[in-house]
């Protein structure tokens, strides 16, 4: 296990688990992502799961050139670019072959927050800058440049949060702008923290 001044790298076998314990022990962590010589950092507070027999899955018709960082060990990361203009962030779960991940949907900047704001743009609301998956990856500078990137590598990687003491409550719902399995409970997310991207 490698450590980088205050981050505790989440090792592999923390990802081979079951997704919705993944997706859930993932809340309150760091995505920690690597420019250059510097670090800038994430606490993820809202995530939403997908499995390889769920029809909104981009796994569930099987294996393509497009999805196939999906059947990569777990500790991989899944990006795909959607509507022409957005990449989305994806941890690939469980052992390889099986097709399952944890799309990131928001975090709480914690670290290097100049950086996020420069990467955002003009974004003058704080809680802009990250509550959504698509302003996560621009916030974040992830691109398909980043796809199968192994997540116990150095560029990105997912740290335990050792900072952080607070007690939260996980919520549950519906995941957000899918056609398909709308009513799975396969999103969660932390209460009634300002970044995440809606509540309930």
């Amino acid at each position: 296990m490698k450590y980088f001044d205050d981050f505790q790298k989440i090792e592999r076998k923390f990802y081979l688990r079951n997704t919705i314990d993944v997706a859930q022990d993932l809340l309150g962590n760091l995505i920690v992502r690597k420019i250059k010589d510097k670090f800038i950092a994430g606490k993820i507070v809202e995530v939403e799961v997908y499995l390889p027999e769920d029809p909104a899955s981009h796994s569930y018709n099987g294996k393509t050139e497009r999805n196939s960082a999906m059947f990569m060990e777990g500790g991989h990361l899944y990006v795909y670019f959607t509507y022409g203009m957005h990449y989305c962030a994806n941890i690939v779960t469980e052992n390889e072959n099986y097709g399952s991940a944890v799309l990131l949907r928001a975090i709480e900047p914690v670290i290097g927050l100049d950086i996020i704001k420069k990467l955002r743009g003009n974004i003058k609301n704080e809680y802009n800058l990250t509550n959504g998956p698509a302003k996560l990856c621009s916030a974040l500078n992830i691109t398909r440049k980043l796809n199968k990137e192994d997540l116990t590598g150095d560029t990105i990687f997912c740290s335990y949060n050792l900072n952080n003491k607070e007690k939260f409550y996980i919520e549950k719902s519906p995941r957000i702008g899918i056609k398909k399995a709308k009513d799975k409970l396969l999103r969660f997310y932390i209460k009634d923290n300002p970044y995440v991207s809606k509540s309930n």
